[in-house]
This record gives structure tokens, sequence and C-alpha cells, in this order.
């Protein structure tokens, strides 16, 4: 019975000790999300400037270039999965992959060679764990992103679509990331970079309407200028939305493990409890037998 109890109190302890460390995980994890979600804000401006700028460009101008043009067949795409570096986010980096695992099969489907880029240690673990190939990977500080990483990756993809296919070029450029809606909702989404798709939307007033531009020098110098950093907005955005989504998806997760943490220290003390209890009695009952042996 004695043996009971001290695993019963090892169990307390060493539960303990963890309930320690899911506090802290989720106190840094709240200290670091209202920092994230600011740089989401604030890279906003930006995003929609340049985007606003490309859609001019491209609306009010019939060229035939390379980046605003949908090719006649696609042979292959790129994909780029951000995930994690580290762990204990919940099911974080996991509905990211199960995303990108269903885009792969609708472009196999659709007779799509896939060529992919990943973001995180967990998405890098995921592919050498199944020995599956992969172009390039960016790890470290995914949940306080840089925007040198996003340049050094929308320098690759761009790199790869301006390639010709005999060369191992692609055709398409899709992101796969997880969007920051809300403390609670953070959306898995698939996003297509290129070719990009300019939509025209009716403006709901004059001050809406896209300004009249005279482009010097040409139509096709100010696209190859502006797309690149259009590119790179996207993808940095991508990243922020990522990071913030992240570090919400972890400060739940140590919340909900803090919190069975402690219900395993009531289960476990309780347990003990009634152990230290059941021994108490058979020490009564042993002494009250002695006694009555002795007395007969």
């Amino acid at each position: 019975m004695g043996a009971q109890i001290r695993v019963y109190r090892q169990k307390i302890s060493s539960t303990t000790s963890m309930r320690k460390i899911f506090k802290a995980m989720e106190l840094i994890a709240t200290s670091r999300i209202g920092k994230a979600r600011a740089r989401v804000a604030a890279s906003l401006p930006y995003a929609n400037a340049i985007t606003r700028a490309v859609s001019a460009v491209a609306s009010q101008s019939e060229i035939d270039h390379p980046l605003t043009t949908e090719p006649e067949q696609i042979r292959r795409a790129a994909v780029l999965v951000i995930t994690s570096d580290r762990g204990l986010a919940g099911s974080y980096s996991a509905s990211v992959l199960k995303q990108a695992e269903g885009l792969f099969e609708l472009l196999h489907d659709e007779g799509k060679e896939v060529k992919t880029y990943l973001v995180g240690r967990k998405a890098q673990a995921y592919f050498d764990f199944r020995n599956r190939e992969y172009s390039r990977v960016w790890t470290g500080g995914t949940d306080a992103p840089e925007f040198a990483t996003a340049r050094e990756i929308g320098e690759a993809l761009l790199a790869d679509f301006a390639t010709d296919f005999e060369e191992g070029g692609v055709d398409e450029i899709h992101v796969v990331y997880t969007r920051f809606k809300s403390m609670v909702t953070q959306e898995p989404t698939v996003i297509r970079l290129l070719p990009l798709e300019v939509v025209e939307e009716q403006a709901a007033s004059e001050s809406d309407l896209l300004p009249l531009y005279e482009f010097e020098p040409e139509t096709e110098r100010v696209l190859d200028a502006l797309l690149p950093r259009y590119i790179e907005s996207r993808i940095f955005a991508a990243m922020l939305q990522a990071a913030a989504s992240e570090l919400a998806a972890r400060q739940r997760a140590m919340k909900s493990a803090g919190d069975n943490a402690t219900d395993l220290i009531k289960k476990y003390t309780r347990l003990r409890n009634t152990a230290r209890q059941a021994e108490i009695t058979q020490e009564l009952s042993e002494i009250v037998a002695g006694a009555d042996a002795l007395a007969s």
C-alpha cells in the first residue's frame, strides 16, 4: 500500500511540473499574440496599396504579360506550404498539411505535376518521414516572420515561374497557409499567386474608382517592377497571418493542457488519499486483531 502512495505522489509531482511548463508557454503565447496581430494590421496598408497599383496597371492596359496571362496548358504547379517550427500548438500544422494534401490531390487529378516548397520544421519533418521530395525549405522564426525571408521565397518562386517547363519551371504558384480570423478561429487557406487574377469590381462611389495612369516607361516594364513586390507582400502577409494563427493555437492548446493537468492532479490526489485511508484502516485492523489475540 505504501508503494502505491509513493507512485501517486510521483505522478502528482511530475504533473505539477508539466502544468507549470504549460502555464509558462500559455503566458508567452499570450504576450506575443498582440504583437503578431499588430504586425498583421500594419502590413495591410502596403499590401492594399500595391494590390491597387498592380490591378490598375493590369486592368487599364491590354498587354500579354506572362505574370497576368493564363497559360494555354498548365503542366507543373508550385505549392508553398507554411507551417510552424515548433509543436505544442494543437492541430495547427496538421490542419495546414491536410489542406495541402487536398490541393496536391486536386492538382494531380488535373494532370499537373507538383513542385513543393516548405516553410517550417513541421512541414519538413512531415515530408522527410514519408520520403517525399521538396525543392526548398525555410525554417526558423515562423512565429515572428522577417520580410527578408519572404523576399527570398518570392525570388525563388518567381525564378521557377520564369523558367521553361522543360528546365524544371512551373506554370502557376499556390500558397497554403492559415488565415487568422480571431483568437478562436483560424482557417487553413489556399490562394493562387500566379498567374495573377485581377478581378474588376463595380465601384461603390467615384472615390473607389481606380485612377487613370500614363505609364513611363512602358506598361510591361512597370509590371516587371511591380509584380515581384506584389508577390513578396502577399507571401509576407500570409506568413504574418500564419504566425498569429500559430500563437493563438498554441495559447489555446496550452490552456487546455494546463486545465487537463489540474484535473489529473485532483484525480491523483483523491486516489492517494483513498490509498492512505485504506492503509490506515488496515493498520488499525491489524492492531485490533493483535490486541484481541493477546487478550484471548
